[in-house]
């Protein structure tokens, strides 16, 4: 996550100026607030001095760099045609405005493009809450950010946290693993490539994402389902000993799965983020990458034995140090006996300023005691420090790797954080591994060919793992999970449940099971019927929470995800996965069907949907997303002649761009929505009406807490007074219908749960 500058102050001393840094106790994002905290620590400061990372006669400017607050940094999200229209809306609206706007005498600085970030989609900016706050326009930016943030168009990620997916070089169709995946900026990036292309709304691919921690996965969640797809799925795991999953082959055998790419963003000490993370100032030490070194190591190697060749695994740290950075890299390759190589990224992010890696590289304790090699390090220390933390000391092997490949940013070349990242690529099966991993026939001419030299299926000497490196104690030669033993829970056919309590210890909350929907459920005619579905639509695709009483909510996954859960459900601890597509409705069942259309996943739904369809204008759109419940009479004429003839009942608002109009929305909008017996109403979360009430051009904001509407919202607020019939007519679902979810979602914050029941204020 990306915290906007904090307030600065200097103190001065005998001693000279230092700078420190004081949090309010409710700064956005950062929780309770730190007691000043001296940016200065006289080990960092020696130990990177004596390695020599950073160029000569720049050190000065670096420790500069460090001290000095991160800027603010967002990335536009969502699909490519909605991501310009807030493009658009940014630069042409707020950043111009920005550009007049003084403060105490002085002209405020627009943010700027990130210049590395691909079709500009990544800005950073130097602007204070403090004087955000100094400014009504400014302010008005500032609610802008944070509304489109909650609805998922916009995140606030550090900078050097996006280059990692870049570099993964994505494609719709490639299996996924984020293997350490909390808080989720990274994976949602993962996401938005799947899905480049809009008019497909199940990408062969998908997404696994990781954490090991249970709380932490429920934040992975909330990141997750901004995006609103069905092929993400949210497990938690120890990612040192993730297990393998089976899956059904084309010609319907059991395989194991690999995946095409993999992103190992790995814990680490975090040296990296002192711009931001504050107290690691007083806290670093050397002794924090020796105790994760091995760790680090184990991730990785899980890694790369669950990678197909070909694939591409990049490994990342928020670290500068290089026992965490090139000598986790160095004992992989090593390890790997020339089935993996670093492959040369340096034409992959043009405009991005970095340092190549180093081959050379000694260890500190934290009692500043300096080591080259493992030959002098004493018997005493040998539990702390281990071979792998040094260079490789056969030369010729050493310039092999090629260790100048990697990549470590360094925070005052383009004022960002300090990151280090390394791309992998898998040549062969990994030396250990008894059996040759197939990767799928790629699509793209960016992988890699098959080799021909491993026929399937032969045995590879076995490589033992030194120094407890082995994961989670699993032998590494294993391809397939062992059968369930005798005693185990049995498995319900279409059921992916909680896994037995014998084989993996539960923490954290209980989560409902995954129930998936035969073809011949009894929900489905009414559904297929309302909605005239077509015929192809994957009703086993379909899943519910619940194994009794009357379903809720119906989820929809990928049909590569629904294989993989249903031969898994003893070897993974599903957080969440699927979309919601329908939820119960309780009013509808008199005309016609019980479940209504949710809007968070109505862009899976639609391509399937042939009737309940109104074709709405922009100034449609404006009257449903401004006022709660209008009359059919309010919207345009042929709007309202096509809501005239259609029953009571769930409904899709279509919005298609009119090239004559370019000052209208240029991209497609589906809105869900429901057909009372007078009146009119779309169901959409606030945050969204906020979102495309902006793209249409109305400027949208909320009253701060005790303050009256101005007077030129009055006439707004009185026609969204006049639409609130709800209670009266019974035109539209219960309240209740809007405020309940399933488990899945409870730990989500109310205002991410579906229903608008909040006037909005425009001008």
């Amino acid at each position: 996550m990306v915290v906007i500058s904090p307030v600065r102050k200097q103190v001065i001393n005998p001693i000279g100026a230092r700078l420190v840094v004081t949090f309010p106790s409710a700064w956005m994002g950062w929780g309770a607030g730190y007691a000043d905290i001296i940016k200065e620590n006289k080990l960092f400061e020696a130990y990177y001095q004596e390695l020599g990372l950073v160029p000569e006669g720049e050190f000065d400017q670096f420790m500069a760099a460090m001290r000095e607050p991160l800027p603010a940094t967002i990335r536009i999200t969502g699909y490519k045609s909605h991501a310009k229209e807030i493009l658009h809306c940014l630069k042409n609206k707020y950043f111009k405005e920005i550009q007049e706007v003084e403060i105490d005498g002085q002209k405020i600085e627009a943010p700027q493009p990130l210049s590395w970030y691909p079709d500009e989609l990544a800005w950073h900016t130097n602007m204070s809450r403090k004087i955000l706050r100094k400014s009504p326009l400014l302010e008005k930016f500032h609610q802008f950010l944070v509304s489109e943030t909650e609805s998922g168009n916009i995140s606030r990620q550090e900078a050097v946290s996006m280059i990692p997916p870049l570099l993964m070089k994505i494609e719709p169709h490639h299996k996924i693993l984020d293997m350490c995946a909390a808080p989720g900026s990274k994976t949602a990036q993962l996401i938005e490539m799947l899905h480049s292309d809009m008019d497909v709304p199940f990408p062969e691919g998908f997404v696994i994402a990781n954490d090991v921690d249970n709380k932490r996965c429920y934040l992975l969640v909330h990141q997750a389902k901004r995006l609103n797809s069905p092929c993400i799925m949210v497990v938690n795991h120890d990612a040192s000993c993730i297990p393998r999953l089976q899956i059904d082959t084309e010609d319907g055998q059991k395989g194991t799965l690999f995946y095409d790419r993999i992103l190992c963003d790995v814990p680490c000490s975090g040296d990296g983020t002192m711009r931001k993370n504050i107290d690691v100032w007083k806290k670093w030490t050397t002794s924090n990458s020796l105790h994760l070194h091995g760790l680090q190591i184990r991730i990785a190697v899980r890694g790369v034995e669950q990678l197909a060749v070909g694939g591409r695994m990049v490994y990342s740290t928020c670290s500068l140090n290089p026992i965490e950075d090139e000598a986790v890299i160095a004992t992989l390759l090593e390890k790997s006996e020339g089935a993996l190589e670093l492959a040369d990224a340096s034409v992959d992010l043009p405009g991005l300023k970095w340092m190549p890696g180093i081959t050379k590289w000694k260890l500190m304790t934290k009692e500043g005691q300096w080591y080259k090699d493992w030959s002098e390090v004493p018997v005493n220390r040998h539990t702390q420090i281990r071979p792998t933390m040094f260079p490789p000391t056969d030369t010729e092997k050493l310039a092999n790797m090629k260790l100048e490949r990697c990549m470590r940013i360094l925070p005052h070349h383009q004022n960002t954080g300090g990151f280090f990242v390394a791309v992998l690529v898998k040549k062969a099966p990994m030396p250990w591994n008894r059996r040759f991993p197939k990767l799928r026939k790629e699509q793209s001419s960016s992988s890699l060919p098959q080799p021909e030299d491993s026929p399937v299926g032969t045995p590879l000497p076995e490589t033992p793992l030194e120094d407890g490196e082995r994961d989670g104690g699993k032998e590494a030669g294993e391809d397939s999970p062992k059968e369930p033993e005798a005693g185990d829970q049995a498995k319900e056919p279409n059921v992916c449940g909680p896994p037995p309590n014998k084989k993996m210890k539960r923490h954290g909350f209980k989560e409902d099971p995954f129930v998936f929907l035969t073809e011949d459920d009894p929900v489905f005619p009414p559904i297929e019927s309302f909605y005239d579905l077509s015929p192809d639509f994957p009703k086993i695709n379909v899943l519910t929470r619940t194994h009794e009483g009357k379903k809720r909510h119906l989820y929809m996954v990928s049909k590569e995800l629904r294989n993989v859960m249903l031969n898994n459900s003893e070897r993974m601890k599903v957080i969440n996965t699927g979309v919601k597509v329908w939820s119960r409705n309780s009013d509808g069942e008199e005309f016609g069907c019980a479940f209504r259309l949710a809007q968070e996943g109505i862009y899976t739904l639609f391509p399937y949907i042939r009737s309940r369809m109104i074709t709405v204008s922009v100034e449609d759109i404006k009257i449903l997303l401004t006022q709660e419940n209008p009359y059919l009479s309010k919207l345009e004429e042929d709007a309202h002649q096509q809501a005239k003839k259609m029953g009571m009942g769930s409904i899709v608002l279509k919005y298609r761009p009119d090239k004559s109009n370019p000052d209208g929305p240029q991209c497609p909008i589906e809105l869900c929505g429901w057909r009372g017996k007078t009146s009119i109403r779309a169901f959409v979360p606030r945050n969204e009406r906020f979102h495309y009430l902006r793209m249409l051009g109305v400027e949208v904001f909320r009253d701060k807490q005790g303050q009256g509407p101005r007077e030129e919202e009055k006439e707004v607020k009185e026609e969204v007074k006049e639409g609130e019939t709800e209670n009266g007519n019974k035109d539209v679902s219960p309240k209740q219908e809007l405020r309940g979810e399933n488990r899945g979602d409870e730990h989500l914050k109310g205002d991410e749960r579906e229903g608008g029941g909040e006037n909005l204020t425009s001008t």
